[in-house]
């Protein structure tokens, strides 16, 4: 087994989320949260990361899909954030563009410790919800919200076009999965940082 595996659960009255993750992985990826345009999504997270991901998430989507997804958010990340250790070796930082069609996505990573998300993605005003139950492509921002800063750590977001929410949406997903992909490549012995730690 990797020494950059990671598997947590969490439950709330709302939800009950349990995620494993394999960081050198081969990209073999699978999620069941009820909402299948999220697992769609989820999916391509962690096949182009190259993560071994697994995803489970069982919430309240009879009240709506915002627990759901923000939930699993904040334990993907906190996952995440296990599985990397003390972040030694490895490259800190990456930056991508990832078309999809029309849509084109800017996305860097920094493995900084320090929790920030920079969200430009404007879906279309009239843009319908994704899949039955259906998924608001506005929860894409909170989904990235909780990841982000529950994982420590800095997210740049940024549509340059694009007019169709699922390329859009699917784009971005992809994005954050290569920049992770490079980002939490070893590639030296030592903390990247002057300061020791990240």
């Amino acid at each position: 087994m990797s020494t950059r595996f990671a598997e947590r659960s969490r439950t709330t009255k709302e939800t009950s989320v349990s995620v494993s993750i394999d960081l050198d992985g081969s990209g073999r990826s699978s999620a069941a949260t009820g909402l299948p345009f999220f697992d769609h999504m989820l999916a391509q997270l962690g096949r182009h990361a190259g993560f071994d991901l697994d995803v489970s998430a069982c919430g309240d989507l009879e009240v709506d899909a915002h627990h759901t997804v923000e939930d699993t958010g904040i334990l993907l990340g906190e996952t995440l954030r296990q599985a990397l250790g003390d972040k030694a070796g490895v490259r800190r930082f990456a930056s991508i563009s990832v078309p999809l069609d029309e849509a084109l996505v800017e996305v860097a990573v920094d493995l900084s410790g320090r929790p920030f998300l920079h969200y430009e993605l404007e879906t279309p005003a009239e843009a319908l919800p994704l899949g039955t139950p259906p998924f608001d492509p506005q929860l894409a921002e909170e989904f990235w919200r909780a990841f982000v800063t529950a994982a420590a750590l800095t997210v740049h977001l940024r549509l340059r076009s694009g007019k169709n929410a699922h390329h859009i949406l699917e784009a971005s997903f992809k994005g954050v999965a290569r920049a992770l992909r490079d980002a939490v490549k070893v590639e030296g012995d030592g903390v990247p940082s002057t300061k020791g730690v990240l």
